[in-house]
């Protein structure tokens, strides 16, 4: 059992620590908002993965091609929306003294969409942790447990340590804030871009 706890661990933070989509999300918002506003979602895969998980475990690592390009189309699309939220947040932030109220629970159905729209999950889940949850599972229900707890507490702890991390930055001053804004803004229209023109690739 531990061997798949920390199979979940290890796979856990090494997607929740690399850039992407999703991290530059819970940037944007840990930013504007700061981490009372942005805490819940780091619970956003938990919510997300659900579907992730039974689409791929039915056709395990067999995910239609035309699956992952709608939804690197879709996701572009989306990431665009959220950069221009945070582009008018930056536009306008230095004339206000306190952001624009947002509750938790859109922080965190925003982020379970921008997860859910995400390819890397469901290429993750069909290519290592689905088979790894399908031997576990098939050796003793627990192990298939102890792999999704260790991987889920996981990504929960890594992903509101960054919340926590970057709502500090909050404390730089305005000027800083206003500047980190403006690059996680760029950051969320780069990552557009960037699942654009991979669809662009794969379908042509």
């Amino acid at each position: 059992m531990p061997g798949y706890f920390i199979m979940g661990v290890v796979y856990a933070f090494a997607a929740a620590v690399q850039p992407g989509p999703f991290q530059a999300y819970l940037i944007s918002q840990s930013l504007s908002h700061g981490w009372r506003r942005t805490i819940l979602a780091s619970f956003a895969p938990l919510i997300s993965d659900g579907p992730i998980i039974l689409l791929v475990l039915l056709i395990l690592s067999t995910v239609p091609p035309w699956l992952l390009l709608a939804l690197q189309c879709a996701g572009g699309v989306f990431l665009f929306y959220l950069a221009y939220g945070a582009f008018r947040t930056w536009r306008t932030y230095a004339t206000r003294t306190e952001p624009a109220a947002e509750s938790g629970q859109r922080s965190v159905l925003q982020a379970a969409l921008v997860n859910f729209l995400n390819p890397n999950p469901y290429l993750g889940w069909s290519l290592v942790m689905g088979p790894l949850l399908v031997k576990g599972w098939r050796e003793a229900p627990a192990l298939g447990i102890s792999l999704l707890v260790g991987f889920y507490a996981t990504m929960i702890l890594c992903t509101a340590a960054i919340i926590m991390f970057f709502s500090a930055a909050r404390n730089l001053g305005l000027k800083i804030r206003r500047t980190l804004i403006g690059v996680s803004a760029i950051a969320l229209a780069c990552f557009g871009i960037y699942q654009l023109w991979l669809a662009a690739l794969a379908r042509w």
